[in-house]
């Protein structure tokens, strides 16, 4: 199998993870992915365990690859912990920062807001995760790069209800996100390790509410019961 063709096929299962198009906790079927992308079995299964090495999906011993779960033990870690890596990256972030580096997260925010112009929501959850993994590439932190790369696996996952925004509050606050973007840019460039964190704790809170959505949905209407 070409390398170029291995690498497609990685890119679109990451796709399809982190869009939902593919379910937490899916077995993947071999046999059918097979098929569908025309490959054999040893790349199928080099591309698994390299995703699966970068938290999209689990291998289990003799039941195969499925998409990483989302229990509510996975839901509790995430909201215990993505404040305070997210807040960590940033610092870092600030403080190691390279030209080259910044120049790549203006053009990605650029993209960003493109996809945010055209109600793009596969484009917005692409473009976002990668801005936030670009910062994440500039604290130099090879402790923290691991955790943050799971984190925003399923902050994209569990996104969705922020991302799929109608005319509403929600889009005022992806509109709201990507001004933070902007000033992500600027205090990185400044070095302001401070401003950094500050900004990154009020991301997070904007997103935060919205996201538990997913987790807690509004309950039915009591009239929907019936009061005879």
């Amino acid at each position: 199998m070409p390398s170029n063709a291995k690498e497609r096929l990685y890119e679109d299962l990451k796709r399809r993870v982190v869009t939902l198009e593919l379910e937490p906790g899916l077995p993947l079927d071999e046999t059918s992915l097979s098929r569908e992308y025309g490959v054999s079995r040893t790349p199928l299964r080099e591309v698994f365990r390299r995703l699966a090495g970068e938290g999209y999906l689990e291998i289990r011993s003799n039941r195969g690859a499925i998409v990483a779960p989302m229990d509510h033990r996975h839901l509790r870690a995430f909201f215990t912990a993505a404040p305070m890596i997210y807040a960590a990256v940033a610092r870092l972030a600030a403080q190691n920062a390279q030209p080259a580096q910044i120049a790549e997260l203006r053009s990605t925010q650029a993209k960003f807001r493109k996809a945010v112009a055209a109600g793009n929501v596969e484009g917005m959850i692409t473009w976002n995760d990668r801005f936030h993994w670009i910062i994440g590439q500039m604290s130099a932190n090879p402790y923290l790069l691991p955790s943050l790369q799971r984190l925003l696996i399923d902050h994209a996952r569990i996104g969705q209800t922020f991302w799929r925004a109608g005319p509403s509050d929600l889009g005022n606050n992806i509109a709201t996100a990507a001004d933070h973007h902007d000033r992500f840019i600027a205090l990185i460039e400044a070095g302001d390790a401070e401003g950094v964190v500050k900004l990154t704790l009020e991301h997070w809170a904007l997103s935060r509410e919205h996201i538990e959505m997913f987790v807690h949905p509004d309950p039915l209407p009591l009239d929907v019961i019936g009061t005879d």
